[in-house]
């Protein structure tokens, strides 16, 4: 079989070799459509950079690392298995290798780090789950260790660049949605108060209703069917003229829908990440853009390793999406 190199590379995207070491190396150089041609190319070839040489010439090992989350109920644990996916994928095309390790919380991960960065020649780390007092970030900054996160700091001095999905403006579509289909009372099932994601989340469905001069219950529970069930019954019996619930995840929807079933209420119900559960059962729900989240923040912990960050860091915030299916 034929060795496929950069020139093989640029006779299949018909470009030239510079164009494919620019698409591998600086790709903010090189036309976003260009770049899908030649990234298309690569993946058709199976081409692979020679990690070796490339340490050899840069001094560095290719290598980042990020935390895998537990799974927790099976169902919204499933969010960040797709961010890891697509940022596998991204680190590929540019050449480097994804390392996960786990933890239980804030104090073991960071001695985790410390333990990986004595043992592992680490290029940079990639942090999600991003939250208020998050001394994740001052440590690895304090240390002048690349990063970025997934998640904005809440909270904090944006001293970092970060790339996040604008969950207030997922739920606010979702909310408008259901006013749109003639409802009036819309409750909203959340996350306990001080979730920087939660309190994002209610706070798009608080401005929906407000621009339309109505009022909704809201419930803040932990994340999960059984307390997402139990909450929509408290809720939907308090507040009998509900016909609709905005929940912040699929978790919570799912047991607002086992609930209402339950008490023999139509209610139209929105769940948030449209994981693989909302699809099989028909749960609107609202998708977030993780595979091109991933991808940016690979864009960006390439700005800082080849010294191509602009002086204040970048923030990117991008947009989710409404999935409509048979529950609202």
């Amino acid at each position: 079989m034929e060795k496929v190199t950069i020139a093989t590379v640029a006779r299949r995207a018909g470009v030239s070799r510079q164009t494919v070491s620019n698409v591998l190396n600086t790709p903010d150089v090189v036309r976003e459509e260009t770049r899908e041609r030649v990234r298309e190319a690569i993946a058709e070839l199976g081409y692979r950079v020679n990690q070796a040489a490339r340490q050899m010439r840069t001094g560095r090992s290719r290598l980042i690392a990020v935390r895998i989350e537990p799974a927790n109920d099976g169902i919204n644990g499933s969010v960040l298995d797709r961010f890891l996916h697509g940022l596998t994928d991204a680190a590929g095309l540019a050449g480097y290798r994804v390392m996960l390790y786990t933890a239980a919380g804030d104090d073991d991960e960071i001695a985790t780090y410390e333990e990986l960065l004595s043992a592992y020649d680490l290029d940079a780390f990639v942090l999600t789950s991003t939250h208020h007092g998050d001394p994740r970030t001052s440590w690895l900054a304090g240390r002048d260790i690349p990063f970025v996160t997934f998640g904005r700091p809440w909270g904090a001095p944006d001293t970092h660049s970060w790339v996040d999905v604008d969950n207030a403006s997922g739920t606010t579509a979702a909310t408008e949605r259901l006013l749109a289909t003639g409802h009036r009372r819309i409750g909203f099932l959340g996350w306990p108060a001080g979730s920087g994601v939660g309190d994002a989340r209610r706070e798009g469905w608080a401005r929906a209703l407000g621009a339309a001069h109505l009022l909704g219950s809201s419930a803040g529970v932990e994340d999960g069917v059984d307390t997402g069930a139990a909450a929509a019954r408290g809720l939907l019996a308090a507040e009998p003229d509900t016909t609709a619930l905005v929940c912040a995840s699929d978790s919570l929807a799912l047991g607002a829908l086992e609930a209402a079933r339950e008490m023999g209420r139509d209610c139209a119900v929105i769940g948030f990440d449209d994981t693989a559960v909302a699809r099989a059962i028909g749960l609107t729900s609202v998708s977030q853009p993780l595979a091109e989240a991933a991808g940016r923040c690979m864009d960006l912990l390439r700005e800082l390793l080849d010294g191509r960050a602009p002086s204040a860091p970048t923030h990117v915030l991008l947009p989710p999406s409404l999935v409509l299916r048979q529950t609202a």
